[in-house]
């Protein structure tokens, strides 16, 4: 007999028997399930509190001397000598009696609104921190409560652990059972950091407001306890901007928890926070190396490290005093500047690994005013253009230092805007070494093009430039991005240092109380070939030896460096009534194998301008000539690398063509070119009968620093021609362009003035009607450098408006830029004959002049050119 329901109400009632079953089935295991959690819990919290025992058994014991006075903290330099005791300045103390009710209210309200009710714990906000710990790693929790920054500040935590904080709430709960409330934030109020090294509140009303802290206005309140959060960062000498953003947020918590009204935070929002400041020149609060110490306090805040210079650690730094006390000198002589409220800032890089080796904050600078070497200045100019257009496409293309460019008039890529050159004449076909260093805008912006947007921005961010969506105006200059002298120093460092970026650095490592420590030198990276990196150094030697930036240059030290800058847009120039050739910012960056040096000059606020030449403009470029000078001793050349071949080419030849013997001297040009990319491709000229000067010989006089060539000429036996023969001398100095010396019938020639540490390269052609021979070719090495005489002031000549930054000797002035914001060109006066056969002088005879300056690098003179031509004015970003 079947077993199965025989009717409807059977196979129900069995179903809902089923049911029940499955039911109870799934309750078990789901009472299982939370048994099991609330075990896990209980073990859990067992198992967190027998940790925290143990952590709390391992605290260290409170010390009273600890919690009042913070410890010292050494800094040291390069060779491991002490420089500063950071925290050992003298204090305001201040007891709790005397502290203004209104800046203890912004206090609490900002950094703990339960201070009076918790014990020592906010369990709010400690919970939020275990969260954020396990969630986001350990470090990223929330702040503590006032007891616990008291701790946190008296004792010597390596790092943000587990283990710290249970450590540091164990003994905010024992400060709070051994001292009372007010005591406890006395001393909160006396050892906090206040920015630089300055201790405590009563402290920084004197520093930062220079008066006492019962007279402080309530936003003076606010800004001062604002400060904790990131004292640097919030610094309202440095960064008013920031520090106001922050003062108003205090305000806004001090309204939101009752402490005042909402028409008392509105008037105090209103007041610019710049407006009750201590003046700059009252104090010299900021003591030795004050701007260095400074860059060391903003790199630590960066890396969230402020809180360890309360521990008692070492901090080993790269300053090197010498250096720094070169800097801060030259800074300081106010000859060199137009005007008493003028500005300069300067970072001085190892250029091996990077570190920042000194640091010229401004003149006379103490901490009270803005650190002009790390601010983010204002646009670089043309001291940009080996970073977004000629580096980049030598890395791209292979490019040689001969590649011929255009120089003609052009349209930015698919807009009606003409891109112009500074004198508003083009100079047609050039090579890429004179373009870059007579610094013409329009080969510049078509390199940019034929690179890209996008490649351009990536080797300049390589180069610790943040560039982003980059335009061709960026090219030159111009745009949006802002620049610090430590990041355009950071940046042509790897062009000395064979492509090698090292982000630039003042602190090397810490060192902890137990002998721990922990290394904060940046890796190196190879950003660009190392044949790119010199034929960039090669090229920007040729713009102090004859380019834009000749007033840079120095006697037996191997220097390459960029002039740059910047043109004020025409409706400022309209607005505030300025004459077309004033202009913001002027910027020097160059270096040697030991040394970088970027320097920045200009006004603290944007629409103050820069008016005049030899005290304006050519700051940067004398106070780097001084400083380089003086820290320079027994430098070694920069060594061209295997990677990099030289070779003859006829200049402007499209694709490049090899010299050969019978090509004329002012067509030769040396150049560069990455291994395996030397043409083979021959110039055919043909080669004339007459024959070439022999036994070329060069030799230094000792007693004169002048060099005196000898050859031998004699015609060929068959021939008859009687007119007669002259010599066409030139040379070239390392890898530059000829420079013609004379034409002479003698068998002699002499090239007076040179400077030793470099080579030079001489050639002797004979000519004959339209007849030239073959050159007879010798070089020349000049090692080791000299000492230069002071050289005699010549009176300041007047400011003379047209052409932008053109090459000019020593008291010289330059000539304003009136239309292509500030680019470093010099397109109708050539120094070196002849880098451009377009010029049409290669068969006139230059004789160097007598050089006003003591050795300097010979630079003869061109023929006299017409009056300068006066150009529309460029749009902004075209700088």
């Amino acid at each position: 007999m079947s077993n199965q329901p025989t009717s409807r109400a059977e196979r129900q009632r069995q179903l809902k028997r089923q049911k029940r079953k499955q039911k109870g089935k799934k309750g078990s295991l789901l009472k299982k399930v939370i048994s099991l959690i609330f075990i896990l819990g209980i073990v859990g919290l067992l198992s967190g509190g027998a940790l925290f025992a143990y952590y709390a058994s391992t605290a260290p014991e409170l010390d009273e001397k600890l919690l009042k006075d913070p410890l010292t903290s050494d800094f040291v330099d390069a060779n491991g000598n002490l420089i500063m005791k950071f925290g050992a300045e003298k204090r305001e103390y201040v007891e709790y009696k005397d502290i203004p009710e209104v800046m203890e209210n912004a206090i609490l309200a900002t950094e703990d609104v339960r201070f009076f009710e918790h014990g020592g714990i906010d369990f709010y906000r400690l919970g939020g921190a275990v969260i954020a710990n396990f969630r986001d790693g350990f470090g990223s929790q929330g702040a503590s409560t006032l007891t616990q920054q008291v701790i946190k500040n008296s004792f010597s935590w390596k790092d943000k652990t587990l283990k710290r904080k249970a450590q540091e709430a164990w003994l905010a709960h024992k400060l709070e059972q051994k001292y009372s409330k007010e005591k406890i934030f006395e001393m909160y109020f006396n050892k906090i950091l206040m920015g630089g090294s300055i201790y405590g509140f009563g402290t920084g009303a004197e520093f930062y407001f220079d008066k006492p802290l019962n007279e402080l206005e309530l936003h003076e309140a606010a800004l001062l306890a604002g400060l904790p959060q990131s004292p640097n960062a919030y610094n309202p000498f440095q960064h008013p901007e920031r520090a106001e953003k922050r003062r108003n947020i205090v305000l806004l918590l001090m309204e939101k928890h009752g402490k005042i009204t909402k028409e008392q935070m509105e008037a105090a929002q209103a007041i610019p926070v710049e407006s009750t400041l201590a003046q700059r020149d009252t104090t010299t609060a900021g003591g030795q190396y004050a701007a260095y110490i400074d860059t060391v306090l903003h790199e630590l805040e960066e890396q969230g490290l402020m809180d360890v210079l309360a521990e008692g650690v070492t901090i080993h730094t790269a300053l090197q005093p010498e250096v720094q006390k070169t800097v801060e000198n030259a800074i300081n002589q106010d000859q060199l500047y137009e005007s008493d409220e003028m500005e300069a800032g300067m970072t001085v890089l190892d250029t091996k690994t990077g570190a920042i080796v000194a640091v010229g904050g401004g003149r006379n600078y103490s901490g009270r005013n803005f650190n002009f070497a790390t601010k983010e200045n204002g646009q670089p100019g043309s001291v940009i253009k080996p970073i977004l257009s000629y580096g980049p496409a030598i890395e791209k293309f292979g490019w040689s230092t001969g590649q011929a460019l255009k120089d003609e008039r052009y349209f930015y890529k698919g807009t009606d805007k003409e891109v112009r050159n500074v004198d508003g004449k083009h100079l047609g076909t050039l090579t890429l070494r004179d373009a870059l260093a007579k610094s013409r805008n329009v080969p510049a912006v078509k390199v940019f093009e034929e690179v890209g947007a996008t490649d351009a921005a990536n080797f300049a961010r390589k180069l610790g430039l943040p560039f982003e969506d980059v335009h061709a105006a960026n090219a030159l200059g111009g745009g949006e991005y802002n620049f610090s002298t430590k990041q355009i120093a950071g940046a042509y460092a790897a062009f000395g240092n064979d492509g090698i970026y090292t982000e630039p650095h003042a602190v090397k490592r810490i060192v902890f109380r137990d002998g721990t420590e922990r290394v904060l030198t940046p890796n190196h990276e190879q950003v660009m070939q190392s044949s790119t990196a010199y034929m960039i150094t090669d090229v920007l030697r040729d713009v102090l030896t004859r380019g834009t930036g000749t007033l840079a240059n120095i006697s037996g030290v191997d220097v390459a460096g960029k002039t740059g800058t910047t043109n004020y847009p025409a409706e400022i120039l309209k607005k505030h009534n300025m004459e077309s050739h004033y202009v913001p910012d002027t910027w020097f960056a160059g270096y040697s194998a030991d040394y970088t040096i970027a320097i920045w000059g200009g006004y603290k606020n944007y629409t103050d301008p820069i008016k005049t030449y030899d005290r304006g403009r050519q700051v940067p470029q004398n106070l780097f000539r001084n400083v380089m000078s003086s820290i320079s001793h027994n430098t070694p050349r920069m060594k061209k690398p295997s990677t990099v071949t030289e070779a003859d080419i006829v200049y402007g030849s499209n694709p490049i063509v090899l010299a050969s013997a019978a090509t004329p001297a002012n067509l030769r040009s040396r150049e560069l070119f990455v291994n395996g990319s030397v043409p083979v491709v021959e110039d055919e000229t043909e080669e004339v009968s007459l024959a070439s000067p022999s036994n070329l010989t060069a030799s230094l006089e000792d007693d004169s620093y002048d060099i005196i060539l000898n050859w031998d000429f004699a015609l060929h036996e068959d021939d008859t021609n009687d007119e007669e023969v002259t010599f066409e001398v030139s040379y070239t100095i390392d890898s530059g362009s000829p420079v013609l010396i004379t034409t002479t019938t003698e068998r002699q020639a002499v090239l007076p003035n040179v400077s030793l540490g470099h080579e030079y390269h001489f050639s002797v052609v004979a000519k004959r009607g339209d007849e030239t021979s073959s050159p007879a070719t010798t070089s020349l090495i000049l090692e080791g450098e000299i000492i230069e005489e002071p050289s005699v002031e010549e009176p300041e000549a007047p400011d003379v408006p047209g052409e932008e930054e053109e090459p000019v000797e020593p008291n010289q002035p330059e000539i304003p830029d009136n239309n292509n914001q500030g680019q470093n060109n010099n397109p109708s006066t050539p120094n070196d004959k002849p880098t451009n056969p377009n010029d049409n002088q290669g068969n006139k005879p230059v004789i160097p002049p007598e050089q006003p300056k003591p050795k300097p690098e010979p630079t003869p003179p061109d023929k006299p050119q017409p009056p300068v031509e006066q150009t529309p004015e460029t749009p902004p970003g075209d700088a």
